[in-house]
């Protein structure tokens, strides 16, 4: 079970955001920015090159679900990055498909 499954079970504390019944919204633990949420799907997808043509709607529905928090949070107009990593050379570290929201500062590119 990743930490992840256990924060979505609630055997882990964290600071969620937002949530419904197919995703929540939580602060990372490790920011990479003043503002590092992350958005994860309830249904324990390991990573993006997992999913399959019937996770479309729930993949949209994280990607809108960024949106929301970034306009409840009151930084959609200064901007963000949405990050997905897949893959240990693509930067993950938990096998459970998520989505980095980073802003509060001027994010550079091309990154690290």
């Amino acid at each position: 079970m990743t930490i992840f499954e256990k924060i979505i079970a609630k055997e882990i504390p964290a600071d969620i955001l937002y949530e419904d019944d197919t995703c929540l919204c939580f602060q990372d633990i490790a920011p990479q920015a003043p503002t590092h949420l992350l958005v994860i799907p309830k249904e324990p997808i390991p990573r993006i090159a997992k999913a399959t043509p019937e996770h479309q709607s729930l993949l949209g529905h994280l990607l809108l679900t960024a949106q929301q928090v970034a306009q409840q949070q009151d930084f959609a107009e200064s901007g963000y990055r949405l990050v997905i990593n897949n893959g240990k050379d693509g930067g993950e570290e938990v096998p459970h498909l998520h989505i980095h929201i980073l802003a509060g500062r001027q994010l550079l590119w091309p990154p690290g």
